[in-house]
């Protein structure tokens, strides 16, 4: 087994580092790029006049009736249009001068709550050049969450989108308070009566046009460091209100060299597509490493991803089809859909052809597991299943959430090499990738060149790291891509989350729980806020058990549920029906179910941007089931 990371103290705690930065953690992916705003600059360099930034064009919008009589919206689209790299840099360039010219100062928060499109990033490099600290929110908060990220940062300019303003903003901005101009994307008029009085409401253009006035676009203005702070994201968090994590230029620039050095080969000839919030680290950082090297990015979302996607018109092309990626991110919950969407078409086959399909996914099966591909069952068999997301796809990386073993095999063998990254908003995403080489299933990868992880003893839950086969404890990360803690808690929180030794290194404690492999290889293997004890004294850890009832074909999402009163057995609420049981204990089998017929989407609030549970909402959501199912009175 080759060492892909080792323990610099020799003890199975660690530290643990990748065996490339054993000596050192890496600060940088370019000598001398130490800020956001010169990574763009260097990429404008090397790449002014290819392809960066394309957005689809829609052409109309049809009403589609459904076989169930509904009528459903439908987009008919056109190719995409692309901006180069030094037109980017252009509009960049007009934007900030223009948010300038509206009041703007340098190192004073400005806040985007946007979905993910080509204005987005283009607004966030001009903050990046500026040195406005950009403030990120989830398109799909709730109402009052946005309202306490808007106040606590105290910005006085806010970014969104015509469609934002219509809604989930529309009852909001007359509750924050210091907000003083609103800037929107997007075609559609808007009714400013509609809005407070005292707010100045701006398009994005008008801001662009601003900007480009010779007395606003001769200003002199002073370019960040790598100390300063550069973006402020709000996580959507499981549980309570939203924390804002503070990234310095620095905590980006890291984490994105660590992640950067783990996936081969990126450069000018890639093309990825971007459909993931980009107010998620997962996504911020790997449209900004794409951009960094050169890559073009296309701009998608969720509902026209592929030809099946809601919005897509039926006989119509998905963007995947079109823009034909070759990177591919994605959270589990995507790859998740796209199997059982697989799995639905198989369904449909003859007999015949299934068993050739299984024939064939077996036999590469065995050839992926021993580290080489089979080109004969690829065109033979994968090749349609391919198309499903344009049929270029090098490569993925899946993050945000574990991603099951069975998804992660039926990825490999029906798509492309699948990578699987473990890290948080608190490390700027980066933590641990696994190599695309690396057809092992279960584990998250060696540390990031960036990173390093160590292991802390959590007797109560009974993992240590004496433990055998292999150590085990709660996961500590270390290294400049730490951030620098949660914005307006400072000394708050930072003790039990946040510290750093004595040799001056950040240091995040995640909460999660993992293991350490021989050849210095993680795995994920529970999560302190999900472990519960039972009466009989069994730890029971729920996130285990949603997995495993999760592989289920019937079962959709799952959420597993143990009251502190009553808990002598567990509960779960599932979407659709309950299917069979992997290698769980009896007592960790749910006695009581309680199907749902609702699907759980970020937009219904009980589940993250990332599909993770938000356990608290789910409770409450369900809570008369819950106490009927225990039998309370």
């Amino acid at each position: 087994m080759c060492e892909r990371a080792r323990s610099l103290s020799g003890r199975p705690e660690g530290p643990y580092r990748a065996v490339e930065s054993a000596d050192a953690l890496v600060t940088q992916d370019f000598e001398g790029v130490d800020t956001l705003d010169k990574l763009f600059v260097h990429a404008v360099k090397r790449f002014g006049q290819a392809s960066c930034l394309g957005t689809r064009e829609v052409l109309s919008e049809e009403e589609e009736k459904q076989p169930n009589g509904k009528i459903f919206k439908k987009l008919v689209l056109g190719d995409y249009s692309w901006m180069t790299y030094e037109e980017v840099n252009q509009a960049v360039e007009s934007f900030g001068s223009g948010l300038a010219a509206l009041g703007q100062q340098p190192c004073n928060t400005i806040a985007i709550f946007c979905e993910t499109r080509a204005e987005w990033m283009i607004t966030a490099q001009a903050c990046f050049r500026r040195n406005f600290p950009l403030v990120t929110l989830y398109a799909t908060l709730g109402e009052d969450a946005v309202v306490y990220g808007l106040d606590q940062c105290g910005a006085t300019h806010l970014i969104t989108s015509t469609e934002l303003l219509r809604t989930k903003l529309k009852n909001v901005l007359s509750a924050v308070s210091g907000l003083q101009h609103v800037v929107y994307a997007g075609s559609d008029e808007v009714c400013r009566a509609d809005y407070p009085q005292s707010l100045a409401m701006h398009s994005i253009q008008e801001v662009m046009e601003l900007g480009t006035k010779p007395e606003n676009l001769s200003k002199e203005y002073k370019r960040p460091t790598a100390s300063d702070l550069a973006v402020v994201m709000y996580t959507s968090g499981s549980t309570g209100k939203p924390k804002g994590v503070k990234m310095q230029h620095s905590n980006l620039i890291a984490g994105m060299a660590g992640q950067c050095q783990r996936i081969p080969g990126l450069g000018s000839q890639d093309t990825y597509i971007a459909y993931l919030p980009l107010a998620h680290v997962l996504e911020l950082t790997a449209e900004i490493s794409c951009v960094s090297h050169g890559c073009r990015l296309g701009y998608s979302s969720p509902h026209t991803l592929t030809d099946q996607s809601s919005k897509i018109k039926s006989g119509g092309k998905g963007d995947c089809s079109v823009l034909k990626p070759t990177p591919h991110a994605a959270v589990p919950e995507i790859m998740d859909r796209i199997c059982k969407n697989v799995n639905g078409k198989l369904r449909e086959m003859s007999v015949i052809q299934r068993t050739l399909f299984k024939v064939g996914y077996n036999y590469k099966l065995q050839k992926v597991s021993q580290g080489a591909d089979s080109p004969v069952c690829n065109k033979l068999f994968f090749k349609r299943v391919n198309l499903l997301l344009g049929g270029c796809v090098r490569l993925m990386l899946s993050g945000g959430a574990p991603l099951s073993a069975s998804t992660q095999r039926f990825m490999n063998v029906c798509f492309c090499p699948v990578a699987v990254g473990y890290g948080l908003t608190e490390t700027c995403g980066a933590g641990t990738i696994s190599e695309f080489s690396d057809y092992s299933t279960g584990r998250v990868g060696a540390p990031l060149i960036c990173s390093e992880i160590k292991l802390r003893d959590w007797p109560e839950g009974g993992y240590t790291s004496q433990d055998k086969p292999h150590p085990r404890g709660e996961i500590l990360i270390g290294g400049p891509n730490v951030a620098m803690g949660y914005y307006g808690s400072e000394g708050e929180e930072e003790n039990d989350n946040f510290w750093v030794d004595e040799a001056g290194q950040r240091w995040f404690c995640t909460g999660d729980v993992g293991e350490v492999h021989p050849d210095g290889c993680l795995q994920i293997v529970d999560r302190k806020k999900d472990l519960v004890k039972l009466q009989a004294g069994e730890y029971v850890s729920l996130g285990k058990i949603e997995a495993a009832l999760k592989n289920s074909p019937l079962i959709d999402n799952i959420c597993v549920y143990a009251s502190r009163l009553y808990i002598n057995y567990i509960l779960c609420v599932c979407v659709c029906v309950c299917g069979t049981v992997g290698k769980l204990e009896r007592f960790e089998v749910p006695q009581k179910i309680r199907l749902s017929s609702e699907a759980w989407t970020p937009e219904t609030g009980l589940v993250t941007d990332a599909f993770k549970l938000k356990r608290k909402e789910l409770k409450n959501h369900y809570i008369k089931d819950i106490e009927r199912l225990y039998g309370a009175k």
